[in-house]
């Protein structure tokens, strides 16, 4: 059959059902396999964090583990689904390896987000459930993942850090050790009685159960400053008993003070007029 100007409708239908015939299936089948093949590997993904999470494993590797092994299966998949499609898999690799110095340069950012989230599992400065001050801001710990890490700040905010801003800045990890100094500063007039103010300072650290005897709290004059004289309060406390001391201790040192007859200044300023007598 032909149309007018000598179009062949007939050989266009059957080269349109050729191309039918031989790719059809192909593009069902990857189709089929990519949207069946991206739920296993989900699947996959949270079958293997449930199982590290029952295990003895750190729970800082779990969500690293499990996202870097569903990446990996999607690899494959769409390794897979191009093979569907006569692509030579070892060819497309190597045209992959050919292409990564500029594939690089141009994810540089999410590279160097990956590979510092690989050395903070190597050299583990904090942990999930951690309060850490990192990439300018803090938080307790929640998830270390391949390119960023979660923390939920002390107000419920979650904060999401690129791993990279983590690892190539300071790093304060406020729940490593055990134990914490408090250091606090009470002012006095320059009219009290010293003895007497660092008597009842560490009558009222003595009093505390939260105070550790080991290291020695310590008590002492720091400075005479211009409008107080201000006493140094470094008492030893639990990590986790560090703000409720903290608090508790402000203002029973000030009532005590208070009691005791001292008295606690603030910054003033004598001004003094003359009265100049005219010509």
């Amino acid at each position: 059959m032909q149309g007018e100007g000598g179009f062949d409708l007939g050989a266009v239908m059957d080269a349109t059902m050729a191309i039918v015939s031989t790719w059809g299936l192909r593009v069902l089948g990857a189709l089929v396999l990519l949207v069946v093949g991206t739920m296993v590997c989900k699947t996959v993904r949270r079958s293997i964090r449930k199982a590290l999470e029952r295990s003895n494993l750190d729970r800082t590797l779990v969500p690293f583990i499990s996202s870097l092994t569903y990446y990996l299966l999607l690899t494959f998949l769409i390794l897979a689904v191009l093979s569907l499609f006569g692509i030579q898999t070892t060819s497309f690799i190597a045209v992959l390896g050919a292409a990564g110095l500029a594939v690089g340069l141009a994810l540089q950012g999410t590279l160097g987000n990956f590979a510092a989230g690989v050395m903070l599992l190597i050299f583990r400065p904090f942990k999930i459930g951690d309060y850490v001050e990192v990439g300018g801001t803090a938080g307790t710990v929640q998830e270390i993942a391949i390119f960023s890490t979660t923390l939920h700040s002390p107000d419920n905010v979650r904060i999401t850090v690129p791993n990279s801003a983590i690892y190539g800045s300071t790093i304060k990890n406020y729940s490593y050790n055990e134990t914490r100094r408090n250091d606090m500063v009470f002012g006095i007039s320059y009219d009290d009685d010293i003895t007497k103010a660092l008597d009842v300072i560490q009558r009222a650290l003595s009093a505390d159960d939260r105070v550790l005897q080991d290291p020695a709290p310590v008590i002492a004059v720091g400075e005479l400053a211009d409008s107080s004289v201000n006493l140094l309060v470094r008492p030893w406390c639990k990590g986790s008993d560090y703000w409720g001391l903290r608090w508790d201790l402000t203002r029973k040192v000030k009532e005590d003070l208070e009691a005791a007859g001292c008295s606690i200044p603030y910054p003033q300023q004598d001004v003094y007029m003359h009265q100049v007598s005219g010509s």
